[in-house]
């Protein structure tokens, strides 16, 4: 499982030129869901994303995760971080996992970030979907949880 974690000042997802979800201060996070993944992967990611202290205490400082900060998490499911274009300029997918089983994981991640008090949205699985952000710092965290970087 992968994540590209944004800290933001806002964010929103839109599907058919609606709004279906948008936070204030948090976490931004695109998901992307292996083939092989299971539960221990969702855990691996949903305790990182919790625990990641990348929101400034009053001296400036890193130090605060997304409960301390008071922040909000949007969650959003994209396949195409798993899109590998080493031989050529059309991206593979095949490292992606099929649909039904990644929305079974994608869903669990959601829950299990939400058992840690966290405030969670999501944008809408398999839709063509538009996210606006604006990211905070900016601050960017890549998340593997076979920690492949």
């Amino acid at each position: 499982m992968r994540a590209v974690v944004q800290r933001v000042t806002n964010a929103a997802v839109s599907v058919e030129g609606f709004t279906i979800s948008n936070i204030g201060p948090g976490l931004l996070a695109l998901v992307a869901i292996a083939k092989g993944d299971t539960k221990l992967d969702v855990d691996i990611i949903a305790r990182k994303l919790s625990g990641l202290r990348i929101f400034e205490d009053e001296k400036n400082k890193m130090n605060l995760d997304i409960r301390q900060a008071g922040g909000a998490m949007l969650l959003v499911s994209q396949f195409t971080l798993f899109g590998d274009v080493r031989k050529g300029n059309r991206p593979s997918f095949d490292a992606a996992e099929e649909p039904t089983k990644a929305n079974t994981l994608f869903e669990m991640l959601v829950a299990s970030v939400a058992s840690y008090g966290i405030d969670v949205s999501t944008g809408k699985f398999r839709a063509d979907m538009q996210v606006s952000l604006t990211n905070d710092g900016p601050v960017t965290i890549l998340l593997d949880s076979k920690r492949q970087f």
